[in-house]
């Protein structure tokens, strides 16, 4: 399997599925002499983590991570940093009925076509379980950048979504709730959407909204290379996104150029920022701001028809433990590979410039 590794100078190569011993990864390119706060890394996890409240999946997994190669007295050595996270509460028999059955808008059927095989157990190498790892390096990634300000939240929920623009919400306060949305009263429409797809045993969808602040002029490659075509992959490479759109989005395509146009202010900023923060493919110093959309969980506790591995048409119905609404554990996710990018394109700035 290919496919495995993200990065360019730092690179995240990941391993391990959703019900084997352990998943983990190996962050290649780190700068040497980089103070971790290991106990930032782990309040990462945390938010990532399963079963924290009763609107995700209630698998109860600790995921402790444990570094076991470049750190040294909470320093990067420049060495690789290999960590592992291990799996404490997989209950394989949950997916013992779906051996031989391709769950609908899952990779089921895909992987067994592309390899011969599949490990049904939880989607296996498919499984978002895997995100823990990005989310791992991410929080490295945030500590070598800690000037610059990452922050995401939900921004809707099925056809709930939050008005207020985000420079009028307080980031502070995305931790308030479980939903992780920044105002009180949209996360309570929030949760209680949620909570009632959840009782009719289906799944709901909804969006991200990420900000970052305090970036620096320049980061970003042309031609290929762009930093939004960048981001725009990353965010597109986690599990259950249908969607990325940075800047104006699919809004500016309704505009026309004397609206649409950033004008100058005499210090290089801009008087709006439809652009995001980038242009020609690079940082401006502006926000940059962008939205990811996640479809809803594919596993329903319903009876769907669908196909077995003989071609048949057969009934089947999702058991197990899985989230009615991905969003909500997806913010940290979002962040990660945020700053997964950033961290890249600035190594690449020390080295090309």
């Amino acid at each position: 399997m290919a496919g495995n590794t993200f990065g360019k100078l730092f690179k995240l190569t990941t391993f391990g599925e959703s019900h084997g011993i352990a998943i983990g990864g190996i962050i290649d390119g780190c700068p040497s002499g980089l103070k971790l706060d290991l106990d930032a890394i782990q309040n990462e996890l945390n938010r990532r983590k399963p079963g924290q409240s009763e609107i995700v999946t209630q698998r109860t997994e600790p995921d402790t991570v444990e570094f076991i190669s470049g750190v040294f007295e909470s320093l990067t050595t420049g060495t690789p940093i290999g960590f592992t996270i291990k799996n404490t509460n997989q209950k394989s028999k949950d997916y013992s009925h779906i051996k031989d059955v391709y769950r609908p808008s899952h990779a089921d059927y895909t992987y067994e076509k592309k390899y011969g095989t599949r490990d049904y157990r939880g989607g296996g190498r498919s499984s978002a379980r895997e995100t823990a790892c990005r989310v791992v390096a991410g929080a490295i990634a945030k500590q070598l950048l800690a000037d610059i300000k990452i922050n995401a939240f939900t921004s809707s929920i099925g056809d709930i979504f939050l008005e207020k623009p985000y420079q009028a919400l307080d980031f502070s306060k995305t931790e308030s709730n479980v939903v992780r949305c920044p105002d009180n009263e949209t996360a309570d429409k929030m949760i209680s959407k949620i909570k009632d797809i959840k009782k009719q045993g289906d799944t709901i969808g909804g969006t991200v909204t990420c900000v970052l602040q305090n970036v620096p002029v320049g980061l970003g490659e042309p031609v290929f290379d762009k930093l939004h075509a960048d981001l725009g992959k990353a965010m597109l490479s986690i599990n259950a996104v249908k969607g990325f759109e940075y800047g104006s989005g699919f809004c500016g395509a309704r505009m026309t150029g004397s609206k649409h146009n950033d004008l100058f202010n005499e210090d290089g900023s801009t008087k709006t920022n439809l652009s995001g923060g980038i242009q020609g493919g690079i940082s401006n110093g502006m926000d940059i701001y962008f939205r990811v959309a996640f479809k809803p969980v594919a596993t329903i506790i319903q009876k769907q028809n669908t196909l077995d591995s003989s071609g048949n048409i057969v009934e089947m119905q999702g058991k197990g433990r899985h989230d009615p609404c991905v969003v909500p554990r997806a913010i940290p996710i979002v962040e990660a590979m945020a700053a997964l990018v950033l961290a890249d394109f600035y190594l690449i700035n020390k080295v090309y410039k």
